[in-house]
């Protein structure tokens, strides 16, 4: 069952695409798009999360926006203020806590959305459990704060989330003893992404999907 969840934030109307599961649940899931916005594979995923047992909230980033190539991709992510992500993330939320009875999240995001997975992760309430997939890395100010069990996924041929990316994020959790735990895959950028031939690892994205399901199946709903 799928239907649209209609919320305000601090930078106007947004709207989340939900996708729910047969039977009640209390357990929910937080999806945070790509670089190219709320588009079918994003849906996809929320549903294959309701096919899991769970809610899935998937709040659209752009506001209705979904880029057509790259290019317009990246001048939307870059335009993309990360406060008003993650505004929409946490009234997205709150919405969703008030009207399906939540009280713990996860989260999971890939590309641009793996970066406001863990950066919502450091800074929202309610979040239980988190897995960012090659998304960027916060400030170490930004990130010591986190307390949320999160699996950082990352691809050893990729060139924006690269090795020395990976190996600071891993010192930083070393040093500050944060619940992280980092996962690397023989794969490149958006390996997860079944709609891309070019990159997509299906190998290791079965294996990432059921880590995750894993994990988020241990959250108390």
């Amino acid at each position: 069952m799928s239907e649209t969840l209609n919320f305000e934030t601090t930078g106007g109307p947004a709207t989340a695409y939900i996708a729910r599961p047969v039977e009640n649940t209390k357990k929910c899931v937080i999806v945070t798009q790509e670089y190219w916005g709320l588009n079918d594979h994003i849906k996809d995923i929320a549903n294959r999360f309701a096919d899991e047992g769970f809610i899935a909230v998937a709040p659209d980033l752009y506001r209705g926006v979904v880029a057509k190539d790259p290019a317009e991709a990246g001048k939307l992510m870059s335009e993309l203020k990360m406060e008003d992500g993650l505004d929409t993330i946490k009234n997205a939320m709150a919405v969703a806590r008030e009207k399906y009875g939540i009280s713990h999240f996860s989260i999971i995001g890939f590309c641009m959305g793996g970066t406001y997975a863990l950066r919502s992760a450091c800074e929202l309430e309610g979040i239980s459990s988190a897995a960012a997939f090659y998304g960027d890395i916060p400030d170490e100010e930004i990130l010591k704060k986190l307390r949320t069990p999160t699996i950082f996924v990352s691809a050893t041929n990729d060139k924006w989330i690269n090795a020395e990316k990976v190996a600071m994020l891993e010192d930083a959790v070393e040093r500050f003893e944060l619940p992280v735990k980092s996962v690397k895959y023989d794969a490149d950028h958006a390996f997860f992404n079944d709609t891309r031939s070019e990159v997509y690892n299906k190998t290791a994205a079965e294996d990432a999907w059921a880590m995750v399901i894993a994990a988020f199946n241990n959250v108390e709903a």
